[in-house]
């Protein structure tokens, strides 16, 4: 036991308590710790064999010029993972038979056409897809409205990325926010600009924002291991509709979807032998994915009041340095799928399922909508692939097959 331990555990009680209200600000646990608790005192509980769906997604801020390093580091940082991904995750399989689903959140700042037509490659071996990643500073809404429609856009067109809705044939994509500043939620105003964020999203197509969470940063919400509607009033601490985790509404149009990640303390790794670490859903260098993290991540319970048996994971991360591909590219992230198989034949009542962040997205929409089929059969609820549209579409306009059926309830049908 060092001496800072020992300081604090035999302390008189005012310092302790003053030390601890230290650490909590120096964390900026203020911001969410009260949700924490609250929901610690009512988690939800399942019986003893009661069957359970994780539903995992990884959200890559995935920034191949991160450092600022050269064109050529980039494109090699690109490289390694369209030809490293398949050999080492190809092998593996989830309870719905697909191999893990990787969504590549590019930068329309740091655009490279090659870049992209190479990540687009790995997409179309079925390994994942690509989304909006923006970092900003001292915008405007006129010119974030301009930048998003024409990057959206091109993405589409260009690379047949994105994703369209089954019934109208629009553009969708989803959005994670560089420098955790969305909606220009900083203290100081740096690193976005525009307040009404959310609704320039939700207008220019974004299906739901994946942002969060952002702790230990100041920009964290309060509203913690929830999925909710936003829009531009607090988007995060104040949201206009309850959580869908109590809901049995219909689907609503109010606001931009919000799927954070998991959110929770580690009180297994304590720091200085004491204060919990900080579960923030991140995979990286320091925060190798485990089976151990994988039950915090469950235990957060993030869910849709239909389907409780549903368990949404987002977990994010910055995987095109180096030093995290040694994790999310690695021997670490191997050995995490190994166990996740190996726990789902030791437990017949767990299932697992690789997702995109459309694929969850999809799910919540189910879910909410009150499906009752399969994970498997509601990957495109209401969203599609551009590529998989693109290729529907022209295969029917040519006469060679028809189109597939949308994977939605006929009850849900317009």
């Amino acid at each position: 036991m060092d001496l800072l331990t020992t300081s604090l555990l035999f302390a008189p009680p005012a310092f302790a308590l003053g030390c601890a209200a230290a650490a909590i600000r120096a964390r900026n646990l203020d911001r969410w710790l009260l949700p924490y608790l609250q929901q610690q005192l009512s988690p939800r509980r399942r019986a003893p064999g009661q069957p359970v769906h994780v539903l995992l997604a990884i959200a890559d801020h995935f920034e191949p010029h991160n450092g600022e390093v050269s064109d050529a580091r980039a494109r090699s940082r690109v490289d390694r993972w369209v030809q490293e991904y398949p050999k080492l995750f190809g092998r593996f399989r989830d309870s719905d038979g697909q191999p893990p689903r990787h969504t590549f959140y590019y930068p329309l700042e740091q655009y490279d056409r090659s870049e992209m037509a190479a990540l687009t490659e790995l997409c179309r071996d079925d390994f994942g897809e690509v989304e909006v990643h923006l970092h900003h500073d001292n915008d405007t809404s006129a010119n974030l409205r301009q930048r998003l429609i024409a990057y959206r856009d091109m993405l589409a067109e260009r690379h047949l990325q994105l994703a369209r809705h089954l019934r109208t044939g629009a553009l969708a994509y989803g959005f994670v926010h560089g420098n955790w500043a969305l909606a220009n939620c900083r203290a100081d105003g740096r690193w976005c600009g525009v307040d009404d964020e959310l609704d320039i999203l939700k207008e220019t197509g974004c299906y739901a924002d994946f942002t969060f969470p952002s702790a230990p940063e100041r920009t964290q919400p309060r509203r913690i291991n929830r999925i909710y509607y936003a829009n531009c009033k607090g988007h995060s601490q104040d949201a206009p509709e309850p959580g869908l985790e109590k809901s049995r509404r219909a689907i609503s149009s109010n606001g931009l979807m919000m799927i954070p990640g998991p959110l929770t303390l580690d009180w297994r790794r304590r720091k200085w032998g004491l204060l919990p670490r900080i579960e923030n859903a991140c995979v990286q260098n320091s925060q190798p994915p485990t089976l151990d993290r994988l039950r915090l991540w469950i235990n957060a319970g993030m869910c849709v009041a239909n389907r409780p048996d549903w368990l949404f994971v987002k977990l994010h991360t910055h995987g095109a340095p180096e030093r995290n591909q040694a994790i999310v590219l690695g021997e670490p992230m191997v050995q995490f799928h190994r166990a996740l198989a190996d726990h789902s034949r030791q437990h017949p009542e767990f299932s697992f399922h690789y997702v995109t962040t459309r694929e969850m997205y999809n799910l919540a929409r189910a879910a909410e909508a009150g499906w009752t089929g399969s994970v498997d059969a509601a990957r495109d609820f209401e969203l599609i692939w551009e590529f998989d549209w693109t290729c529907r579409d022209g295969a029917s306009s040519a006469g060679q097959v028809e189109p597939p059926q949308a994977k939605i309830p006929v009850s849900c049908a317009k």
